[in-house]
C-alpha cells in the first residue's frame, strides 16, 4: 500500500510540475533529496554503530544482564502465565531494555526470538494452531501428515498450519508494549534533528519521555482490562 501511495504522489508532483512549467524545479528537488537521503543514511550507520557497540558492552560487561534481573518483577506483571526461568522472558526483557534506550535495531533480534519462544510456549500448551512451530514439532508434525496420506486420515485445519493459529495473549500484550515503546533516549529523532540543522537536536528528549511514557502506561493498562476481560 505504501508504494502505491508514494507512487501516486511521485506522480501527482510530476504532472503538477510539467503543467505549471516547473519540471526544472522538480528535477532539481529530486536529484537534492536524492543527496540527502545518502547523507542521512550515512549519519544514521555511524549513529546505528555506536548504539549497537554500546549496546555490546553493555552485554558483555552483565549490565543487561543485571537490568533484565531488575525487571522480572515487571515482566510476570505484564506475563504471570510465562513460568519463571522460560526463555521468553529474557528475551522480552532484552527487548524493552533496548527500546528504553532507543536502540530499535538492537531490539529487533530480540523481540524476535520472544515471539519464537512465545510460540513455543503454546505448542507446549497443546495449542493447535502452533503444533508446526519448532524443529522438533514440525518434524512430528510431517511425520503425522505422512501417516495420514498413508491412508490415517486428515490432519485437522489447525494442525496442518492452514488455519486456528491465533496470537496468544502473551503475543499481543508483548507486541502492544513494543508499538508504544517506552524510551527514554530517542536516538533515531535526535539523529535526524541533527542531521537537519536543529539548533538543540536533544531538546526531543524530555516530550518523548513524557509522551511514550503515557502511551506505555495506555498501553499496559489496555493489555491488563483486555486479560480481565478474558478470564471473565
Amino acid at each position: 500500500m505504501l508504494n502505491y501511495i508514494w507512487a501516486f504522489m511521485i506522480l501527482i508532483g510530476v504532472v503538477y510540475g510539467a503543467f505549471t512549467g516547473k519540471m526544472a524545479e522538480v528535477t532539481n528537488a529530486a536529484l537534492d533529496s536524492a543527496g540527502d537521503a545518502v547523507s542521512l543514511c550515512i549519519t544514521m550507520i555511524g549513529v546505528m554503530a555506536l548504539w549497537v557497540g554500546l549496546m555490546e558492552i553493555a552485554q558483555k560487561s552483565g549490565l543487561i544482564a543485571k537490568l533484565t534481573r531488575g525487571i522480572q518483577p515487571f515482566i510476570s506483571f505484564l506475563f504471570p502465565r510465562i513460568p519463571k526461568g522460560h526463555p521468553a522472558r529474557e528475551y522480552i526483557a532484552t527487548n524493552l531494555i533496548a527500546n528504553v534506550l532507543g536502540l530499535g535495531w538492537a531490539c529487533t533480534p530480540a523481540g524476535l526470538k520472544a515471539m519464537e519462544e512465545l510460540a513455543k510456549l503454546e505448542a507446549e500448551r497443546g495449542n493447535p494452531g502452533y503444533a508446526l512451530s519448532g524443529e522438533g514439532i514440525l518434524a512430528d508434525g510431517k511425520k503425522k501428515q505422512n501417516r495420514a496420506g498413508k491412508g490415517g486420515g486428515e490432519l485437522p485445519a489447525a494442525a496442518n498450519g492452514k488455519s486456528g493459529r491465533v496470537a496468544s495473549n502473551e503475543m499481543c500484550t508483548f507486541l502492544i508494549l513494543n508499538i508504544s515503546s517506552l524510551q527514554l533516549i530517542p536516538v533515531n529523532m535526535i539523529a535526524y534533528r541533527s542531521q537537519y540543522g536543529s539548533v538543540n537536536p536533544a531538546g526531543i528528549i524530555a516530550p518523548a519521555i513524557v509522551a511514550t511514557f503515557i502511551s506505555t502506561l495506555t498501553a499496559v493498562v489496555y493489555c491488563k482490562v483486555k486479560d480481565r476481560w478474558r478470564r471473565v
